[in-house]
């Protein structure tokens, strides 16, 4: 026993691993080590589930459940669709139109749910099928939609930099108006991909529509071309808070949904009221998990540990970011992203106050890095709703991913060495 006392850090790691490797939720897994570590060092376990509670009393949390509600009721109400039509109706005659319209809708899409699995379900479900009707490989078109559904967490408003801003203390506005820009970089690099990709295999798109047919369809859909501006119009100006937002997002879907689509069902409301609450109680119980865990972090002082350790063995900044950088791809390829971020940013962030790394600078690059590990396999949750949806082997996901995951990271390595691109809206 005084053996284990003394490797508590170890036990707790080497609990957290195996408990993964045998399945264990991430939450659970999270919970009961760090539960198991804090009883090897003393520490009075009676306090733990007010802590936990303490975790997710957070009015800034309350967003994440209201963006989840509000992105599925997006994607099953009919304003998804209303959204593709119209876009398909602008630029898919183009060469590369189809691709052109996933990656758009799914930026769109983006601005409104703040979850990349919500958009990868919502515009794959309806685009995949339209890609390959339109000469498109299935390979292709799955890691097209995965890859542009990653854009959900960066694209503001994003569930990850509420995260983030909760943890670091940082204003969550500040940090939806820094992941704009870099946001609407990777989704032009995707689709300057896409379009030298369908000059390259000689990929039409579909017939030019009229200009009446246009108005039409847009008129349709600009209901939900005005979500995403009445919910970042109303952060940025101050009318409402990230919370109130997502509030107004989804009593706003709710009767366009409702009243004016009238896709909506009672059954399938309820469906969607469901599947809402399992997703947040599963956010929630890593969210909770994770704060026992960093309790033990800092009774234990590893954060002061790690930040004294990185200061002798890195040179400068760079050097830090290059190997945290790598540090997060590999974690990606384990960890979801919501444990990403809760495990690895408190042990971070006396080591970027001390290399004077600016917070707002680091949220893009991390959750960059988290949009990453969204299509990294084994555990790429974007890989597994693309299967779903699709019916597919996420091997095939995997393979069609490939070169939109290198593009990805020439953004991340743009973002990392040029902070400006970062924090250009903020100064």
């Amino acid at each position: 026993m005084e053996f284990l006392q003394d490797n508590a850090t170890i036990v707790l790691f080497g609990s957290f691993i195996i408990l993964l490797l045998i399945r264990v939720p991430i939450g659970i897994s999270l919970g009961v080590s760090s539960i198991l570590g804090l009883f090897l060092i003393n520490y009075n376990l009676q306090t733990i589930p007010y802590n936990m509670f303490s975790a997710i009393n957070s009015v800034t949390l309350m967003a994440i459940p209201g963006f989840i509600f509000a992105g599925l009721l997006m994607a099953k109400g009919g304003i998804s669709f209303h959204l593709i039509e119209a876009l398909k109706s602008w630029v898919g005659h183009l060469r590369g139109g189809m691709a052109i319209v996933s990656i758009l809708a799914c930026m769109i899409f983006a601005a409104i749910s703040g979850s990349s699995p919500a958009t990868a379900a919502a515009i794959g479900s309806i685009m995949i099928p339209a890609m390959i009707k339109t000469g498109y490989t299935k390979q292709y078109a799955m890691g097209l939609v995965a890859a542009a559904g990653t854009l959900g967490i960066l694209i503001p408003p994003s569930i990850a930099l509420i995260l983030y801003g909760s943890i670091a203390e940082e204003s969550i506005s500040d940090l939806f108006i820094a992941g704009i820009i870099p946001g609407i970089m990777l989704g032009i690099m995707l689709i300057i991909f896409a379009i030298v990709y369908a000059k390259v295999k000689n990929l039409g798109g579909l017939e030019k529509a009229s200009w009446e047919d246009r108005l039409k369809k847009t008129g349709k859909a600009s209901w939900g071309f005005l979500l995403p501006i009445i919910i970042l119009g109303g952060i940025y100006s101050g009318a409402v808070t990230p919370t109130e937002a997502s509030i107004v997002a989804v009593f706003y879907s709710i009767i366009i949904s409702f009243f004016v689509y009238k896709d909506m069902t009672k059954k399938l409301f309820i469906e969607i009221v469901k599947e809402s609450i399992n997703t947040t109680a599963m956010i929630f119980l890593i969210i909770a998990s994770a704060l026992i865990f960093s309790t033990f972090l800092a009774i234990e002082q590893i954060p002061q540990a790690f930040s004294e350790w990185v200061a002798a063995n890195s040179a400068n900044k760079w050097i830090f970011l290059l190997g945290i950088n790598l540090m997060f791809i590999v974690l990606g390829m384990f960890l979801e992203a919501v444990a990403i971020i809760l495990i690895t940013l408190p042990i971070l962030l006396p080591v970027l106050v001390q290399f004077d790394i600016s917070l707002i600078h680091f949220a893009i690059i991390m959750t960059i890095n988290l949009e990453l590990a969204m299509i990294s396999p084994p555990v790429g949750l974007n890989l597994f709703v693309v299967s779903g949806v699709t019916k597919e082997k996420i091997g095939s996901v995997v393979k069609g991913v490939i070169p939109f995951f290198l593009i990805i990271v020439l953004g991340l390595i743009l973002v990392t060495i040029i902070p400006e691109i970062s924090l250009i809206l903020i100064n």
